[in-house]
C-alpha cells in the first residue's frame, strides 16, 4: 500500500479489517505521517513499513523493530518495495507524480495494480499501456469515475460505445462568478461539498483540473477516442459516471459518495463484496441534476483535450506545473486564479518530446517544475 495514511489508504484498510480472510497488508508506506504509519503497522502487522522522508526513519525503526516489522525509508525504498515476492497487488494511493516510478516497476515484475494515483496515467499513459502489453499486470481503477465506467463496460463491445460521460460535482465554486473564483482563498477552496479528500485533490476539484485529468486517464484506461469523452456536472455525486452506446442507451453506475465501493471493486478484481458501503436509496433523493461544465470559469478543464490532441509530454508538463502552483496557493503565495496562468505559461515554455520514454518524462517533469517555480518566484 503506497499512501497508507491518506484518505484512500485508510479506507482500504477499513476493507482489509472487514475481510481479513481475503486480504493482508504486506507492506505499508507513507510520506511523512510517521506516527500514523506506526499505529497502522502495530494494528495490521505488515512485514515492512516504509517512510518517504528519511529523517523520520529512526522513529519508525525504533517503534517497530521490537515487533519484528522491517523498516525502510526514502524514495528508492518506496519504489523498490512494490517488487517484493510476497506482494500480489499494489495499491498506488500517493498523490501526484510520485506514483509513476512505483507503477512502472510493479508492471515490470507483473504485479496487479489498484490505481488511485490518476497522475500516473496523466503523465505517462502511453508508456504505461506500452509496458502493459508485455506484462501480466492488470490495472484496476480506484477513482470512483473510472470504476463506474469499468462497471458500465463489463460485457459490452467497445465498438458500440458512443461517449464516456464523466461526472463532476462542480466543486465548491460551481455557482460562483468568475471574479469571485479568482479571489478565492485556500479556506474557500478546501470546502468540498461532497467528498472528504486530501488538500491537493480538493484544490484540483475546485479548479476542475481533476476532471481534465480524469478525461485523460479514461482515454488511456479504456482506449476511447478523446473527442468521445466528456465531463458533465452532477452536483449530487450519486451518478459516478455514464457510458452512452451507439443505440442511444446510457448506462450509469450509481452509489452514495463513498470511496469504499470503488476500492473494494478494485481489490476484488471486479468482484463485489457485501456491506462495504451504505446502500443507495433513490427515494431519499428528490432530484438528480446534470449541467454542462463552464470552461470560461474553469479553464483548467479545457486542458484535457489540448493535452490529448498534442500528446507527448504535454500532460506531464501540466501536472508538474499544477503541483507547484497548488502548493504555492495552499501556502498563500499566489491567488486561486494564478493556478491556471502558471500552468499555461509553463506549458508554453517547457521543452516538448513527441514520443517520450521514461527518462524523458523524468526530465520534462523536472524542467516544468523549475519553470513553474520561476513564475511564482520561489
Amino acid at each position: 500500500m503506497l499512501g497508507a495514511t491518506g484518505s484512500i489508504g485508510r479506507q482500504t484498510l477499513d476493507i482489509i479489517r472487514q475481510h481479513p480472510e481475503r486480504y493482508h497488508a504486506t507492506i505499508l508506506s507513507a510520506g511523512s505521517r510517521v506516527d500514523e504509519l506506526i499505529n497502522l503497522a502495530r494494528e495490521h502487522r505488515p512485514r515492512l513499513a516504509v517512510i518517504a522522508r528519511e529523517e523520520l526513519y529512526p522513529k519508525l525503526h525504533d517503534a517497530l523493530a521490537p515487533l519484528g516489522i522491517e523498516t525502510a525509508a526514502g524514495p528508492t525504498a518506496l519504489a523498490a518495495c512494490v517488487e517484493a515476492d510476497d506482494v500480489d497487488m499494489v495499491l498506488t494511493a500517493t498523490v501526484g507524480y510520485s506514483g509513476l516510478e512505483p507503477t512502472v516497476r510493479a508492471i515490470a515484475v507483473g504485479k496487479d495494480i489498484a490505481l488511485a494515483n490518476k497522475e500516473t496515467l496523466v503523465v505517462a499513459g502511453t508508456l504505461i499501456n506500452r509496458l502493459l502489453k508485455t506484462s501480466s499486470s492488470k490495472i484496476y481503477p480506484v477513482d470512483s469515475e473510472h470504476s463506474a465506467i469499468a462497471q458500465c463496460l463489463r460485457g459490452e463491445d467497445l465498438a458500440s460505445v458512443s461517449r464516456l460521460l464523466i461526472t463532476a460535482s462542480g466543486g465548491p465554486f460551481r455557482t460562483w462568478p468568475a471574479e469571485k473564483i479568482a479571489k478565492a482563498t485556500p479556506y474557500d477552496a478546501l470546502k468540498h461539498p461532497k467528498w472528504h479528500m486530501g488538500a491537493k485533490i480538493t484544490i484540483d476539484s475546485a479548479t476542475m483540473l481533476n476532471k481534465a485529468f480524469e478525461i485523460i486517464e479514461a482515454h488511456h484506461l479504456f482506449g476511447i477516442a478523446p473527442e468521445r469523452i466528456e465531463a458533465v456536472v452532477h452536483p449530487q455525486s450519486i451518478v459516478h459516471s455514464m457510458v452512452e452506446f451507439a443505440d442511444g442507451a446510457v448506462k450509469a453506475q450509481l452509489g452514495v459518495p463513498d470511496m469504499h465501493l470503488p476500492i473494494s471493486y478494485a481489490l476484488g478484481e471486479n468482484l463485489r463484496m457485501a456491506d462495504v458501503a451504505k446502500p443507495l436509496r433513490l427515494e431519499d433523493y428528490a432530484m438528480l441534476t446534470f449541467e454542462r461544465p463552464d470552461t470560461a470559469r474553469f479553464p483548467c478543464l479545457a486542458l484535457a483535450h489540448h493535452c490529448l490532441q498534442v500528446g507527448g509530454t504535454a500532460a506531464c508538463t501540466v501536472n508538474a506545473a499544477n503541483e507547484i502552483a497548488v502548493a504555492a496557493f495552499l501556502d498563500e503565495r499566489i491567488n486561486f486564479g494564478d493556478i491556471y496562468n502558471i500552468i499555461e505559461r509553463t506549458l508554453a515554455t517547457t521543452s516538448f518530446v513527441a514520443a517520450p520514454g521514461y527518462d524523458d518524462y523524468v526530465a520534462i517533469n523536472a524542467e516544468a517544475r523549475r519553470r513553474a517555480q520561476g513564475f511564482i518566484g520561489i
